[in-house]
């Protein structure tokens, strides 16, 4: 197995490595998921965050790698580690929880790592449920907190209905606006079954995933056509492009963009974070912390039925989903979830593809910290 240790250092994600050889894609690498957990892991702790801390934000990071939602992986390692030595993300934040009723939380983040101020509040969330069936916690003074399914997946684990709402920075312009105002700000939502699948849904309020944008960039590709504005508000497939003064676009039009200003509500008005265009840039607010805020909710499934009656009513209903007649092209009919369940499978057996470029500056951020080398395979061209 090779080992990765001789990229150029670099100080910044915007300046990762953006193509391959002469304008030609690299060849993916294979790392296995708990050697690079370890790896992120210590990288967190060599910049600063306690241990358990650390290997939340790194657990966070590599799931999202694992379930496939690679946009919300390691990728993000380069900007949490920019954003911690800037000073913007608190390292070690007195993450204060008040109980502000019977099934109710406010949770102050301080600034925390998202993953670690998100995790804190999902817990208390859980924590609610089983004592009265049904929690609702509001937090702010939070930050980017990675794949949104990582949340409700701790409730789903928990036997609980789990909800996560969010906001984020502008990205997205309101339903006739050209300039973004409003985040993509995802929003997750999972069900136990019994012996069917999850409902496990994850999905942002545009087309196209925000990440997949800095990816496209950091790897030298093109987005696909119709899905966002460069900054004249023409048509672009060029991801720099919109980058810089560009926007996406919202799903669904005048329904998207209606569904983003719910989630800035719900995740930034309500909880008293930053919201209406002022939630900060994770890649390019380099002048202030994010402000980031979320809302959780959690419940029990047994509170109008016996838990057993309820997953057996959920597996009828995604065999009764999966049973339907399937339109040309299309092999199976899956629920939300059920394909980043197969891929986190697959992957935690035969290792996580990276792009070259994004495991060479991992690997090189951890040789500067004096960590032991990332062990890497070849994967396919």
């Amino acid at each position: 197995m090779a080992q990765l240790t001789n990229t150029p250092a670099t100080s910044t994600d915007a300046n990762l490595p953006r193509g391959g050889d002469e304008g030609r894609e690299r060849p993916a690498v294979i790392v296995a998921a708990d050697d690079l957990l370890r790896h992120v892991t210590a990288l967190f702790v060599h910049a600063g965050l306690p241990e358990g801390d650390a290997a939340t934000v790194a657990d966070c990071l590599v799931r999202a790698n694992l379930r496939g939602v690679d946009t919300h992986g390691v990728f993000r390692v380069a900007t949490y580690l920019e954003r911690l030595r800037a000073g913007l993300n608190n390292p070690q934040p007195r993450i204060a929880v008040e109980r502000v009723g019977h099934a109710a939380a406010h949770v102050d983040g301080d600034n925390g790592m998202g993953a670690v101020v998100g995790t804190r509040a999902m817990g208390e969330a859980i924590a609610i449920a089983g004592e009265g069936g049904v929690a609702l916690v509001s937090i702010r003074h939070s930050n980017h907190y990675g794949m949104a399914a990582y949340y409700v997946l701790q409730a789903l684990e928990a036997g609980l209905v789990g909800m996560a709402f969010t906001n984020a920075s502008p990205a997205l312009p309101p339903w006739g606006g050209r300039a973004p105002f409003l985040g993509t700000s995802p929003f997750a939502v999972a069900v136990p079954a019994g012996r069917q699948p999850p409902y496990v849904l994850d999905m942002a309020m545009s087309v196209l995933a925000r990440g997949n944008v800095y990816v496209a960039a950091k790897t030298g590709r093109a987005i696909p056509p119709g899905l966002a504005l460069d900054g004249a508000g023409r048509p672009t497939t060029d991801p720099q492009a919109l980058i810089d003064g560009g926007t996406m676009l919202p799903f669904g039009g005048v329904k998207g963009s209606a569904l983003a200003m719910l989630m800035d509500i719900f995740g930034g008005v309500l909880s008293g974070a930053a919201f209406a265009g002022n939630v900060g840039n994770p890649h390019t607010s380099f002048d202030r912390p994010q402000d980031v805020g979320h809302l959780f909710v959690c419940f029990r499934p047994d509170l109008f039925m016996p838990l057993e009656r309820f997953r057996e009513r959920m597996d009828e209903f995604v065999l009764a989903v999966k049973a339907q007649p399937r339109a040309e092209g299309f092999d199976a009919i899956l629920v939300p979830g059920e394909r980043e369940a197969q891929t986190e499978r697959v992957r935690l057996a035969s290792g996580i593809p990276l792009p070259a470029e994004i495991a060479e500056a991992i690997a090189a951020k951890g040789e500067r910290a004096g960590l032991s080398p990332l062990p890497v395979s070849a994967g396919k061209s």
